[in-house]
């Protein structure tokens, strides 16, 4: 469980796979094995810290230089599990997708065009090199993707309440195969229930990052930092999976009164979340 300390970086949520040891090519595999017995391994926020001291120095760091030999470890039935970060590749991918974030002048004051663009070629270099990479890692701000709730259910929900020492958390783990099991469920009724949409597409993007992983992992879902910019008492209460999963069943019945209903509450509970959003 997170320490709270005295510089918290809120907002970012989390979408995770952890692949057994045995998915690993040597050497790797080795180090995530000599990795996970470390006592003391950085946390989410450590790794989040990191990445905004880069953007400190003028000009700032938009990318790691070197790539992160972290990770995030899960031992389930004896079987040790590892979640690489991937800083730099993720990086990458993020600094790619910034310009739908911020207006022009804003991502300049952010990240001047020349960074952005060293950024860019050393990507292009690296990729040729590595055709099939893929982060372990997806991120959200402000929110956590709809597609997301629909890998799990009310039952794999994780809700421990914080105290002075320690930061409240919120989230769901399950095995791979159900969560793809859960997409391909989730996806046949929402085509016959609906046009082509971002929920559909979102959801076909997520079931396709999955399939590249080894069938033995597990998947989580960490509201992450966004924990701090909720009351706790809206925290404990949220049980949007449960919601998710009320839709779809209704939909695949036909029943669109039951599917609105869900969808109404997932959106007036995650409407106060965007309202802050916008107050900051």
């Amino acid at each position: 469980m997170p320490k709270v300390t005295s510089v918290i970086v809120p907002y970012a949520t989390y979408l995770r796979v952890y692949e057994p040891l045995a998915a690993f090519p040597q050497p790797e595999r080795d180090h995530w094995a000599r990795y996970a017995r470390r006592p003391h391994r950085p946390s989410y926020q450590d790794e989040l810290r990191r990445a905004l001291a880069g953007l400190v120095p003028t000009p700032p760091v938009a990318v790691p230089v070197h790539e992160s030999d972290d990770a995030f470890v899960l031992e389930i039935d004896g079987v040790v599990c590892v979640c690489p970060w991937r800083t730099r590749l993720r990086g990458w991918q993020a600094l790619g997708e910034l310009a739908e974030e911020f207006p022009l002048p804003v991502l300049d004051a952010l990240l001047p065009p020349v960074v952005r663009r060293e950024a860019a070629q050393d990507y292009e270099r690296w990729l040729a090199d590595h055709p099939d990479a893929r982060p372990w890692i997806r991120t959200a701000t402000w929110q956590v993707p709809i597609n997301w709730f629909v890998l799990f259910t009310d039952e794999e929900r994780e809700y421990t309440k914080g105290t002075a020492d320690e930061a409240p958390v919120l989230r769901y783990r399950t095995p791979m195969v159900e969560a793809r099991r859960r997409v391909a469920r989730g996806l046949r009724a929402l085509k016959n229930a609906m046009d082509e949409g971002p929920l559909i597409d979102g959801l076909v993007d997520v079931g396709r990052w999955l399939e590249e992983f080894h069938p033995r992992s597990y998947v989580e879902l960490d509201y992450g930092g966004l924990v701090h910019a909720l009351p706790s008492g809206a925290l404990e209460d949220d049980h949007s999976a449960a919601d998710v999963a009320e839709g779809i069943a209704a939909l695949r019945v036909g029943d669109r009164e039951r599917a609105g209903a869900a969808y109404g509450r997932l959106v007036e509970r995650w409407r106060a979340v965007r309202d802050l959003r916008s107050a900051n």
